[in-house]
């Protein structure tokens, strides 16, 4: 094994004088794309997220509850209208005026920002069957939130279309209710 690799697998801190030069200078020439820069600040995000809590949470720790707190914390820095029930412009896509309703976040937000949350968790040692980010409470916060904006907006949510006559055992994708998660709507 190559010092570098040694230096690597044994989690050396060591500066980066000699042989970490050429290792520096390829990520220097290679600048992350800005979905990884975005996947890469949304995991620091939800990281000091956790260590806010009282008492910290440890990453270890983290489940579905945590996320969905997390998402509902979000929620104060939306910029998107979402139109309360009793609203006089609820329903509507382009009200002509002013009101009081609240400030969200989005729902396709809230959807890529799961979706970049869930490979982080892999990519930083989590197990596919213990990601938190890609729980059936997730799945199913994220459609009421998508259904309810959708609602409130008075814009329909289309589901993207798939070819014509592909059924799935006889039966419309749409309507299949024991799909596999991989025919999620939601893309999570």
């Amino acid at each position: 094994m190559s010092s570098k690799g040694k230096e690597v697998a044994e989690g050396s801190s060591r500066s980066s004088a000699g042989g970490d030069d050429h290792h520096n200078h390829q990520q220097q020439q290679l600048p992350l794309s800005r979905y990884e820069s975005q996947k890469r600040r949304d995991w620091n995000t939800f990281g000091q997220y956790l260590r806010n809590q009282r008492p910290p949470v440890a990453l270890s720790q983290c489940s579905s509850n945590h996320v969905l707190e997390f998402l509902r914390y979000l929620d104060q820095f939306g910029k998107t209208k979402v139109h309360l029930q009793g609203c006089l412009f609820f329903g509507q896509s382009e009200p002509p005026g002013p009101c009081t309703c609240p400030l969200r976040q989005a729902w396709g937000s809230l959807d890529a920002l799961i979706g970049r949350l869930r490979a982080a968790y892999e990519e930083n040692g989590g197990l596919p069957e213990t990601n938190p980010f890609a729980s059936g409470a997730i799945r199913v916060y994220l459609r009421e939130v998508r259904d309810s904006q959708a609602k409130a907006r008075g814009i329909p949510y289309k589901k993207k279309k798939k070819k014509k006559n592909e059924h799935v055992n006889g039966v419309d994708e749409e309507f299949n209710i024991g799909g596999s998660l991989a025919d999620c709507s939601l893309g999570v």
